[in-house]
């Protein structure tokens, strides 16, 4: 049945609105990135077993979004969004003292995922606060606004982590995380009014749990993208966890990686800003399959590369390989994600969230057996972009032969 429209009017100008939601999105980004050049610092300090270790910082980083995204998908429908992104930003400060004061890689394991699950809550329900302000263009307008500052995130975030470890050391990144939370709860209870008011409000139920997780399971429409993604993006995540190791370890280029990791990062927002502007022409489907098709070849050639130089090319081929293969990959993260999302209909919300932590949880286990091999070269990060990227394209056309009619 056709509903009438409900958004609300809303309540802050939009250069504001923008920053302020562009703020929360980017809290995971900065999460992760910031952490990037600490990581041997923080593995030393921790008593890491080898390098390993040191690179669940990153990777475990996802599998606690993984539960967190299942937690406050639901529940920011049930208890309005504030309430949602309040609690989350609470965790995620609790998490990040965890880490503060650990004095072993569990203890700061411990806080990184529990960091994860509280981040969670502002990813999610941010996006629902900006869906219940704006529809259609409008929203497409202020979705692409917010995704120009969250392309910068990624890029910016290891030269600030960089930038904290020569003036201090890798506690006060935590502490920069700290400041950023409480600023931006402070700023979000301060000046957004809550969006879904109690009348709009659905209370959790486990049958609709179970009806959106049968669904997505048993149609290949939805199953296949989703497994896809987690193959795509846990490829990706074995570089991203062991990218400090790989740039300052074996080639030894110092705190020249941050500017590295930032050229890398911007072939993802370039393929991302151009993904926009022909998605609309050329199909997502269609899109999808030359990026896979582009992302099997560039491995195919990126291994060949790897292996004519003994597994460690010069640092300008890597560079350069790199670039062009994770424009691939910077192609395929939102258009996977729209594919599996197209059948779920009025199950959207809750469908979402359970994608999201199916992919994730897929990605960690890719990229931590991925990473477990690594050791003196590249040979494990191209194998494991060859198998998966291959296990991603193979599972798209098996599983969508045409678009399926929405739930």
């Amino acid at each position: 049945m056709k509903q009438k429209s409900t958004h609300v009017k809303p309540a802050l100008g939009l250069p504001e609105f923008i920053a302020l939601m562009a703020l929360m999105t980017s809290l995971v980004a900065l999460s992760i990135d910031a952490m990037l050049p600490a990581l041997d610092a923080i593995g030393t300090a921790m008593g890491a077993k080898d390098i390993h270790e040191s690179h669940l910082i990153v990777s475990l980083f996802f599998g606690g979004m993984a539960v967190g995204q299942l937690f406050f998908g639901p529940y920011c429908d049930t208890r309005g969004r504030r309430e949602a992104i309040i609690l989350g930003l609470v965790i995620f400060a609790v998490g990040t003292v965890v880490c503060m004061l650990a004095d072993d890689m569990q203890t700061m394991l411990i806080g990184r995922v529990i960091q994860a699950f509280g981040v969670s809550g502002p990813r999610i329900a941010s996006t629902a606060v900006i869906r219940d302000q704006f529809a259609g263009e409008a929203m497409a307008r202020v979705m692409s606004f917010i995704m120009m500052v969250f392309i910068l995130v990624p890029m910016l975030a290891p030269m600030v982590g960089q930038w904290v470890l020569n003036i201090a050391s890798w506690f006060h990144i935590f502490t920069l995380f700290l400041l950023v939370a409480v600023f931006t709860g402070a700023w979000f209870w301060i000046r957004q009014p809550e969006t879904l008011p109690p009348s709009r409000r659905k209370p959790f139920s486990w049958a609709q749990f179970f009806r959106s997780s049968m669904f997505i399971i048993t149609h290949k429409p939805v199953i296949g993208p989703t497994l896809a993604m987690g193959c795509v993006f846990g490829g990706f995540l074995a570089y991203l966890s062991a990218s400090q190791t790989i740039f300052q370890g074996f080639y030894g280029v110092g705190e020249m990686f941050s500017y590295i990791f930032a050229t890398l990062a911007f072939s993802i927002g370039l393929a991302s800003f151009i993904n926009s502007k022909i998605v609309m022409r050329l199909g997502m489907y269609r899109v999808t399959q030359v990026a896979l098709i582009g992302s099997v070849v560039f491995s195919v050639i990126f291994l060949g590369i790897i292996e004519m130089f003994d597994g460690l090319p010069p640092l300008v081929v890597t560079i350069g390989s790199l670039f062009i293969g994770f424009f691939f990959v910077g192609l395929l993260f939102g258009n996977l994600n729209a594919i599996a999302m197209h059948p779920l209909g009025d199950m959207a919300g809750l469908g979402a969230a359970i994608i999201g932590s199916l992919s994730s949880i897929i990605a960690v286990l890719v990229a931590t057996t991925v990473d477990s091999y690594l050791t003196v070269d590249l040979f494990p990060i191209g194998a494991g972009f060859l198998v998966f990227f291959t296990l991603a394209f193979i599972i798209i056309r098996l599983s969508l032969q045409r678009p399926e009619k929405t739930a």
